[in-house]
């Protein structure tokens, strides 16, 4: 990128996000929506768009739009209409799509997200409900048809130009997820394409106000991909501008594996898709009842519950990160805590051991073999003295591996911390009698107290108690 000076450059950014809603059939039709099916076998008449059919749509994905629209504080258009955007692709049945237009189910929103030290606000134009296209897959010289993803359900997010760097779309794009997984609308799973996202890139001197002609990249599949591809983006158009050229408001597509993008067709504008309102569907109405039912699903969103988990039970901001990240692990946390572990000791077992072993595994936290509760025992033993923080990590890997609770381990195999004052006393004796050259040189170097506690330590097997290793050592070495 030396060929160009950003610096002087402002990107202007909008993501389209569309997310597949987690219903059971889709949006017009009673055909499933079961990922990785056979090619063609999740179809039926309506959504392979047969003569003599009409869509009526699903309930649960209304619904599911509607949660997503009130957790982003949109105003919902109590009455709404879908369209038909007629357009023409081979995988694409009935020739047009059933989306809406001018009166989108969702205006207004925002959404708020931690970045690079600092709360960001982007705002939502829309959020609209409208189905899939299929699936093309080209094999060499044929293009076949998948129409199992015709029709399934999708919300649309459409933000503002409001985004000014690739990273900072990337976050936004990481909490859009982490809301339709809260909410329970969506698996979020990108490399499913249960998210995909097109980027609206264009750029302009800084200072400047007007807009100048943007690019679309298409279906970008990956937190990592999206960065990638505006910042590909972003270098492409100055480059252009610094020597004199323009930029031409076209849809690009993205090569992941080249990391670069290529024209696909020219933009194009609402009118090219001579919307207009869908004749076999009537207004979407959204009564009284749905919105109620709709808004008691929600639950305490990311954002709300980090914040609470940083200034309520005094988490570090990276801590309630990590813990809010999804919600099956905040539930895992505070179910621990409301056993009785200590807030801070659990979320540091949570992201140490627990999240480790889950990573591995490729387990939900759900699935984990150690129970919130479990863990909270494990942390109580370590707090009353019962073991010692080594032993408690051998006693979590004995608990993940059999599901056993701490203290039958702990009994069973008699691990529990010395605290015998007599005991450790002796141990403490001998280790300062076998190394007379480290207990001489103490004075001038403390930091060899910690030699002296790891010598006892070990010849306890890790069963001493640490604070009155050190209490009793140092009463030792001053000659006590």
């Amino acid at each position: 990128m030396a060929d160009v000076d950003l610096a002087k450059w402002e990107p202007v950014i909008g993501l389209e996000c569309h997310v597949q809603l987690a219903t059971r059939s889709k949006l017009f039709s009673w055909a499933p929506t079961t990922f990785g099916a056979p090619p063609n076998t999740n179809v039926e008449p309506v959504s392979l768009g047969l003569p003599g059919v009409l869509p009526v749509p699903n309930r649960t994905a209304i619904d599911y739009a509607v949660r997503m629209g009130l957790a982003t504080d949109c105003t919902i258009r109590r009455v709404s209409r879908f369209a038909r955007k007629q357009y023409f692709y081979p995988d694409l049945p009935k020739g047009y799509q059933i989306s809406q237009f001018d009166e989108p189910l969702c205006e207004h929103g925002r959404v708020r997200f931690p970045f690079a030290g600092t709360m960001h606000e982007v705002s939502l134009v829309r959020i609209h409900v409208e189905e899939d296209a299929g699936k093309s897959v080209h094999a060499g010289a044929r293009s076949l048809v998948d129409f199992n993803r015709a029709s399934v359900p999708l919300v649309e997010i459409v933000s503002a130009p409001d985004l000014r760097s690739a990273a900072e779309a990337a976050e936004y794009l990481r909490m859009v997820r982490r809301l339709v997984r809260y909410l329970g609308i969506s698996d979020g799973n990108m490399d499913e394409g249960s998210m995909r996202c097109d980027a609206n890139v264009s750029v302009r001197l800084r200072g400047e106000r007007e807009y100048r002609p943007r690019t679309e990249t298409k279906n970008v599949n990956s937190f990592k991909n999206v960065e990638a591809a505006i910042d590909h983006e972003i270098v492409r158009q100055v480059r252009l501008y610094e020597r004199g050229q323009t930029v031409v408001q076209q849809t690009r597509l993205w090569d992941a594996e080249r990391g670069v993008s290529a024209a696909m067709r020219s933009k194009e504008e609402a009118h090219d898709y001579r919307y207009f309102p869908e004749p076999d569907l009537p207004p979407l109405v959204i009564d009284d009842a749905l919105l109620a039912a709709s808004r008691a699903a929600i639950p305490e969103l990311p954002l709300a519950r980090r914040l609470r988990f940083s200034e309520g039970l005094g988490l570090s901001d990276y801590d309630a990160g990590v813990l809010t990240e999804e919600r099956e692990l905040a539930d895992y946390f505070e179910a621990a805590v409301a056993a009785g572990a200590d807030a801070k000791k659990a979320a540091n077992w949570i992201q140490s051991e627990l999240l480790r072993e889950l990573n591995r595994e490729g387990k939900r936290p759900a699935e984990a073999p150690v129970a919130p509760g479990a863990l909270a025992e494990l942390v109580r033993l370590i707090d009353d003295g019962t073991l010692s923080g080594k032993i408690a990590k051998d006693v979590f890997a004995k608990m993940y591996t059999s599901g056993e609770g701490a203290r039958a381990i702990v009994e069973r195999e008699g691990l529990l911390q010395v605290s015998d004052t007599v005991a450790l006393e002796a141990a403490c004796r001998k280790v300062v009698a076998d190394h007379p050259k480290e207990a001489a040189r103490l004075p001038e170097n403390p930091k060899l107290m910690g030699f002296f506690v790891g010598q006892v330590m070990k010849a306890t097997g890790g069963k001493a108690n640490p604070p009155l290793v050190n209490q009793i050592l140092k009463k030792v070495l001053d000659g006590g």
